[in-house]
């Protein structure tokens, strides 16, 4: 059985490349019809935030990717990581290291300047006697020949054994380094393949030779590149790279980031619409590109744009209200209002402000706009037109649709004379949706009263 984790570390929340790792590996297990897992990797006492745990599960759960079996923590295993490092010391596959700081501190500042070190970082490697002294537990690494696996990504990857130090595997204070607990985690939690950023490969060849020394068997590995930019450097809270419930905060649907993640470094075809369906049928990590993907915010907005097309309007109400305070249920020309908005926007905090911007009378008026458009002649068109609605009883999009090309064709006046100027008068500018909708929206009276504080504004009504 396919079995598959994702492990991030509570020191911070969620950012999209931890989510896209998340998901391939949870493409991979549900295609299988395996377990994905997750574990949180708080070894790290002194930086683990209880918030940071928190913010990853309610991600976790907004983007409905499920994961099987309890969530398990590093920080309640120390002592499983103790046995394990114990059998490594007896079996002589690992030794106590008793170099002080100061020895460590001149062997890096010889490597730093490409000198031979006067010390050797394995000069107790075959120590046999206890000394009474702080100590570090180092791996025996071997001394010849080469370290090799085949990367589900990359290929087959090499390095010769000699460039692999005597690894620490437990610190001072007893605690185990991260490419010990890994090993020992992924294999006691079953995994049989791991999905992972490339910025991990290096570490990949000391985790191998742990499962080697246990006797285990080595997971199947694909290292995938990372996230660039959209000018292909590193990412940024202004490129993108924020907690993942932001996307929530900035009006972004979940499939809608998941279809833009799933993208980022994989692909089929010229495909670009996913359904999550179709995400489980056709992922294969080995379909991941070798090179790094970049960020497009513009692509994440057309594809928000479709998911919200293609969601109902009574989801679209829900999310509004929820999540953005814009409370719609009662109103009785929301689907107008939802169906007009949904052709428009990018997301949803886009509509929310949309509108409020439609149902709340406008306090000012684009200065531009009005210089533009209202002269004194379409004022008084204006106050005619209040006139001339108070005998009709328009209702739907279509009737006011009928009723302004009506008041056109009896004043014998161009649309620019009326329709900017209503725009303005509604919502204090000439953007928006489409006006007959918008006038449906408001209903007659409002329509009527907010003409008329326009028009008082200028003194003329």
């Amino acid at each position: 059985m396919v079995v598959t984790r994702f492990a991030p570390s509570p020191t911070g929340y969620l950012h999209i490349g931890g989510l896209r790792t998340a998901l391939f590996n949870w493409l991979w297990a549900r295609k299988n019809n395996g377990k994905f897992r997750l574990r949180i990797e708080d070894t790290d006492l002194s930086r683990n935030k209880k918030e940071a745990v928190d913010a990853i599960i309610k991600a976790f759960h907004w983007v409905n990717l499920n994961y099987d079996d309890e969530v398990v923590f590093q920080s309640e295993r120390f002592d499983i990581y103790k046995k394990y490092i114990n059998e490594l010391l007896e079996k002589g596959l690992a030794y106590k290291c008793y170099l002080t700081k100061e020895e460590l501190e001149t062997i890096r500042n010889a490597r730093m300047k490409g000198e031979t070190p006067p010390i050797d970082i394995r000069k107790y490697r075959d120590f046999k006697g206890e000394l009474d002294k702080p100590y570090v537990i180092r791996f025996k690494a071997p001394l010849e020949g080469k370290i090799c696996f085949e990367d589900g990504v990359k290929g087959l990857q090499c390095v010769e054994a000699k460039e692999i130090d005597d690894f620490v595997i437990a610190r001072s204070d007893g605690t185990p380094t991260y490419n010990f607990v890994v090993v020992i985690d992924d294999h006691e939690m079953g995994m049989t393949d791991i999905i992972r950023g490339d910025d991990h490969l290096r570490n990949t060849f000391k985790q191998i030779l742990i499962y080697k020394a246990f006797g285990w068997d080595v997971p199947k590995f694909y290292h995938v590149p990372m996230i660039h930019n959209e000018k292909g450097g590193k990412m940024s809270k202004r490129d993108g790279a924020v907690d993942v419930m932001e996307y929530k905060r900035e009006g972004y649907l979940p499939e809608a980031l998941l279809n833009f993640l799933v993208r980022l470094g994989w692909s089929y075809g010229d495909q670009e619409i996913f359904s999550i369906e179709e995400m489980i049928n056709l992922f294969d990590p080995k379909d991941i590109n070798k090179a790094p993907s970049r960020f497009n915010k513009e692509k994440l907005d057309w594809l928000n744009s479709h998911y919200i097309k293609n969601s109902s309007n009574e989801r679209i109400e829900k999310l509004l209200r929820d999540d953005f305070g814009v409370d719609i249920v009662n109103h009785d020309r929301k689907e107008i209002l939802i169906d007009e908005l949904k052709e428009r926007v990018k997301t949803l905090k886009e509509m929310a402000l949309e509108i409020e911007k439609i149902l709340n009378a406008p306090s000012e008026y684009n200065e531009k706009a009005v210089k533009k458009f209202l002269k004194d002649e379409v004022l008084a068109n204006l106050r005619e037109f209040v006139v001339f609605l108070e005998d009709k009883n328009p209702k739907l999009p279509t009737d006011w649709h009928d009723v302004m090309h009506e008041f056109l064709e009896k004043k014998q006046i161009k649309p620019r004379e009326l329709m900017p100027p209503l725009r303005i008068a509604m919502v204090g500018d000439t953007k928006g949706i489409d006006l007959a909708a918008m006038l449906s929206v408001l209903g007659q009276k409002e329509v009527i009263k907010r003409i008329g504080k326009l028009l008082a504004s200028f003194e003329v009504f």
